[in-house]
């Protein structure tokens, strides 16, 4: 007889069941985890209202995952049972003019747990082959939590970002979005030299300010441009970060940079209304550096592990 496990099944938009479905089978070339923890992504709340990525209609979603090996096919070398593993969920083919060139995030035929195969929301999960031969699991190092881990795949993120838009000593920062993200981004911004940080919000300030931000702005009574342009005298911020998923975010973040300031567009918008109204002037007169920020290669979450 099969044996069962429990599992969040998304079914359709604004649908997902507690559901009894078959624990996963371990191949030769696969690996089993029992989660322990699995975050959840803004993007996983995004997908829970508008529905997965290519035509995906049901499916174990959850790709922020940590949990113990349980079980080893034949022909698995590298992971023991009873390892602790953090998973980055993406797959990139290798093959592409993107994976070629280096950028692997980018890859044309980029595949997800949690979409294309059954993710973290449920108590056990299969890592297919494909995922241990790109090097997409890691070991955890000693002392770090299960739910600490589930952070080293958004913090991949964040670091990949601000290393290319070239954060560095003696930058102010300002981070709109005082989530989880937005700390992250706070931390690994102070991590890297930056001297003054700000941060906007409007709902998670209590939990904001246990990161300590030099300013904290309060979107609900202000007008974050005028704050942020009368703590720099008028002058903008180095780096401006997006880190929510919101049009008027971006736009702000157009208006609070200094000439030659960068914004990283790092919240993506609701793929029903993509749309947002930037400042093209400002851009191009002030000549503005504008950064998309989506995922990472998969060395660095690794890195993101051991900060």
């Amino acid at each position: 007889m099969t044996e069962k496990m429990k599992a969040a099944v998304f079914e359709g938009i604004e649908n997902i069941k507690i559901k009894k479905v078959n624990k996963p089978d371990c191949g030769p070339d696969e690996i089993v985890v029992k989660v322990e923890a699995c975050g959840i992504c803004g993007s996983d709340i995004r997908n829970f209202h508008i529905g997965l990525r290519h035509g995906v209609k049901s499916q174990i979603m959850g790709h922020e995952i940590a949990g113990i090996v349980h079980e080893t096919g034949d022909r698995i070398k590298k992971f023991k049972i009873g390892y602790k593993v953090a998973i980055a969920p993406d797959v990139s083919c290798g093959e592409c003019f993107y994976c070629e060139h280096g950028f692997t995030n980018l890859c044309i035929n980029h595949r997800m747990m949690g979409t294309h195969w059954p993710g973290g929301f449920a108590q056990f999960v299969k890592i297919p082959g494909e995922v241990l031969l790109h090097g997409m699991v890691h070991k955890m190092p000693e002392g770090l939590s299960f739910e600490e881990a589930t952070l080293s795949e958004p913090l991949a993120s964040v670091i990949t970002s601000q290393k290319e838009a070239g954060i560095g000593l003696g930058d102010t920062i300002l981070i709109i979005g005082d989530g989880p993200i937005g700390c992250l981004h706070l931390e690994i911004a102070r991590a890297r030299g930056a001297f003054t940080i700000i941060m906007v919000g409007l709902k998670k300030l209590q939990s904001a300010k246990k990161f300590n931000p030099d300013y904290l702005i309060d979107a609900s009574y202000s007008d974050p441009v005028m704050e942020v342009l009368k703590i720099t005298e008028g002058l903008g911020v180095d780096t401006a970060i997006c880190a929510n998923p919101a049009a008027s975010t971006q736009e702000q973040a157009i208006e609070s940079v200094r000439k030659r300031g960068r914004v990283i567009l790092f919240g993506g918008l609701s793929k029903k209304d993509p749309w947002s109204k930037l400042n093209s002037n400002l851009i191009h007169y002030n000549e503005i550096i504008v950064v998309g920020a989506f995922s990472y290669p998969a060395y660095m979450h690794k890195k993101a592990l051991q900060v």
